[in-house]
């Protein structure tokens, strides 16, 4: 069994059961980034106020700007645009396969 795997047994029982009709929206984070799906990020808005206090030396923008986070399946963020379209063409540039998160 992958190590990953062995602290989490819900998460073993997903792995052992296979994929086919097992409820994956109950993996934990690590498990998730960690089966296979390391190109898969997210991509949600978040407005510029909910960033202050990580970024706010970083951007200049109005607080209710709405902007574009790009996250790895672990929740990592790995950056921030103004533009969805960009944001999703970004990921793709980097062969990175962005999914929507509402």
């Amino acid at each position: 069994m992958n190590k990953h795997f062995e602290n989490d047994k819900h998460d073993t029982a997903v792995i052992a059961a296979g994929w086919g009709n097992a409820d994956l929206r109950h993996l934990s984070a690590e498990t998730f980034a960690n089966i296979g799906v390391p190109n898969v990020v997210y991509i949600r808005e978040v407005r510029a106020d909910e960033l202050e206090s990580e970024l706010a030396s970083q951007i200049d923008v109005p607080a209710d700007t709405v902007l574009y986070a790009v996250h790895a399946a672990n929740g990592l963020r790995m950056a921030v645009l103004d533009d969805r379209a960009t944001a999703f063409a970004g990921a793709r540039q980097y062969e990175l396969e962005p999914v929507s998160r509402h």
